[in-house]
């Protein structure tokens, strides 16, 4: 074998590692698991308030070394972000940070809030069940295989892919934090114009 014909292969061979590298999509959630699974309570509920139904997400961002992660809690009336934390893991603590910082800017009357999440492991196990109990807050669920029934976070997780992500890579989850948060506070929460709520900006 020539030694031209070897580097091409290494070359051929680094390319396809790369993209194989550049497409792979980090698993969110595990829904297979032991914990408690409750029934979907936001299905049908007809909002008139703030503090009624909050929504919760996780989604992942690429880091110029790894993937780190964003998860949100949103108010399903006025489709305000009111919690938000980042993390380089998955542990249950990424969604208990968010849903902490939601709590502490709302401070909602004992049974007032329904949470509901899709059925990943971050959102059934024993600590996060524990806040809300802890709260009053009633945890909701979606069905198996229905990302419709989280449409209000799934919709400002592609919001913010394709207004502030855009397929860039963030230094190192300084950046990361740094850039998405002003996107959250300063932009999404303070400035777009949302066509659920005839186009004004977020409110409550």
């Amino acid at each position: 074998m020539n030694e031209t014909y070897k580097d091409w292969r290494v070359a051929c061979a680094l390319q396809g590692a790369v993209k194989r590298k550049a497409g792979f999509v980090p698993m969110m959630t595990d829904s297979r698991h032991g914990w408690r699974v409750v029934p979907n309570l936001a299905r049908g509920l007809q909002l008139t308030d703030i503090d009624q139904l909050w929504v919760a997400d996780i989604t992942y961002v690429h880091l110029a070394e790894e993937f780190a992660y964003l998860a949100i809690v949103l108010d399903a009336f006025s489709r305000k972000i009111i919690g938000w934390a980042m993390a380089t893991h998955l542990k249950s603590e990424l969604a208990i940070a968010a849903l902490d910082q939601a709590i502490a800017v709302r401070r909602p009357p004992p049974g007032s809030v329904i949470h509901h999440s899709d059925r990943g492991v971050q959102y059934a196990c024993a600590e996060y069940a524990a806040r809300l109990a802890a709260h009053r807050i009633q945890p909701s669920v979606s069905r198996i295989g229905n990302p419709y029934d989280n449409a209000k976070a799934e919709r400002f997780m592609r919001t913010l892919k394709e207004e502030e992500v855009d397929g860039r890579a963030y230094r190192d989850i300084i950046d990361a934090k740094t850039s998405i948060g002003e996107f959250i506070e300063r932009v999404y929460n303070r400035q777009r114009l949302h066509s659920a709520l005839d186009y004004l900006s977020l409110a409550g």
